[in-house]
């Protein structure tokens, strides 16, 4: 990392340069790796660096806490010390915050005075002599392939003036390949997560768009309605996100969510899915590791910057069919009387009983739809959690447990917690990817795949 100061010096800096009451101040330091291709051809390639700080500062009055938070890009002290007179300063004008509370406090960890770690575009050393050769077999077949490939590491460093130093690593990485045919008619998506791609074979991604694109040779046209309909995990995944990031307990403590109890609090202890569904998060689960404490650069509905550095554990979301957990700080966590529960980066479905994959739910099933990907999706009622959005790149009609053919696309319109209600099979959870967040927002999912019996697809699309 080209800095000209060390993260743990800017830290420093800054809390010993605050004039408030006390600080916390966060630097992510950030390295990223991307490859680009298109029609059968690598177009881009680059690396980047980053490093961003944020100073949070608290500053006491006579009717509570204020805050302010300033975050922006710096590399020198000169540059944090601005940061931080600003944030003195939006504090020093600010209101009590309602969320205040004591500051977690604690000492360095054993990898504070560690360096950041960095990616390079050496992480595609064996991605992308095998993406060239996919390249070669697409020309020589008549398919067309664009994609996109990304690994980031990000470095966080996190200091208080109460004691408390902490430092976490976390890789990220993503790919997503569109196939198309020579005639343009015909699309297919491939996409997944991935910590460092030595798991990514570019091969088994043309393989399968191949196999997709064969699928497709004959089209059948359907009409809207509902469906026997097969999500694979990153459908089912894009779906679960939303559920996720609509469980704040303060929304659904004021009557506002799918999580608000008819006679008002919070629906905590009711059945809400079928039994053997368990819906978690857990910062040290095997390949999707995430911060196993807070990291917040301001206050919201979910997030609170009084509880930077609260330890986080892993923590069950729904278990066995009943709502047990909503995402709480500490001050919703007073307003609920329910345990502190913060928001954790990853989240896993899982159903008892779920084995096999996808194709397995396919051999199962008579007559119904395989939907590839989801897209588009946006929340049309809090209160159900109704979302709608679109199907994209291949709908696939199965017959007697075979794909006989492409079906049009379709807009959808569903309830997450419905479907965990409604499903009728489950596969084995496995790590999932999804195509509408995971490039940008959440990308740390494990899903099985899940057969819904009467899926609405409420009217057709023309998005090919």
């Amino acid at each position: 990392m080209a800095t000209k100061t060390s993260p743990q010096t800017l830290v420093e800096h800054a809390l010993a340069t605050s004039r408030s009451d006390d600080c916390v101040v966060i630097v992510r330091a950030r390295t990223s790796a991307n490859l680009r291709w298109a029609v059968n051809t690598l177009t881009t390639n680059g690396v980047m660096h980053g490093l961003d700080v944020t100073v949070v500062a608290f500053r006491k009055r006579a009717d509570g806490v204020a805050t302010g938070s300033v975050t922006g890009s710096a590399t020198t002290t000169a540059q944090v010390t601005a940061l931080v007179e600003a944030a003195d300063s939006a504090a020093s004008v600010a209101t009590a915050a309602e969320d205040a509370a004591d500051l977690v406090a604690g000492e360095a960890t054993s990898d504070w005075a560690e360096r950041p770690e960095q990616t390079s575009i050496s992480v595609f050393d064996t991605f992308a002599p095998a993406l060239g050769e996919a390249f070669g077999r697409a020309d020589a077949m008549g398919r067309i392939l664009y994609g996109f490939v990304s690994h980031e590491v990000v470095t966080t460093y996190l200091g208080s003036s109460t004691g408390l130093r902490l430092r976490h690593v976390q890789p990220t990485g993503h790919y997503g390949c569109t196939g198309k045919t020579s005639d343009l008619s015909q699309s297919a998506w491939v996409g997944g997560a991935t910590r460092d791609f030595a798991d990514v074979d570019a091969t088994a991604i043309d393989e399968e768009l191949a196999q997709r694109l064969a699928w497709g040779r004959r089209r059948v046209d359907l009409p809207a309605g509902r469906y026997d309909t097969i999500l694979p995990p990153g459908s089912v995944a894009d779906l679960m996100i939303d559920a996720y990031w609509g469980a704040g307990a303060r929304v659904a403590h004021e009557g506002q969510s799918v999580y608000s109890a008819r006679d008002g609090g919070i629906r905590i202890g009711e059945r809400i899915a079928k039994e053997g569904v368990t819906l978690r998060s857990d910062p040290s689960y095997a390949g999707l590791g995430c911060a196993p404490f807070v990291v917040a650069s301001s206050s919201s509905n979910t997030t609170s910057v009084f509880d930077n550095g609260l330890a986080l554990e892993s923590t069950d979301w729904i278990r066995d069919g009943e709502l047990t957990s909503l995402v709480q700080t500490r001050h919703t966590a007073d307003m609920t009387g329910q345990s502190v529960t913060p928001f954790v980066d990853n989240l896993l479905l899982e159903v008892d009983g779920g084995t096999g994959g996808v194709m397995d739910l396919v051999r199962g099933t008579g007559r119904g739809l395989l939907v590839t990907c989801l897209w588009y999706i946006r929340e049309v009622d809090a209160q159900t959690m109704l979302l709608t959005g679109l199907t994209r790149d291949g709908v696939y009609l199965v017959e007697d447990g075979e794909i006989t053919g492409l079906v049009n696309n379709f807009r959808f319109n569903e309830s997450p917690i419905d479907l965990l209600a409604r499903f009728s099979h489950a596969s084995a959870t496995e790590p999932s990817f999804s195509r509408e967040w995971g490039d940008d927002y959440f990308s740390r999912t494990a899903t099985p795949a899940l057969r819904i019996p009467d899926f609405n697809m409420s009217s057709v699309s023309q998005a090919l």
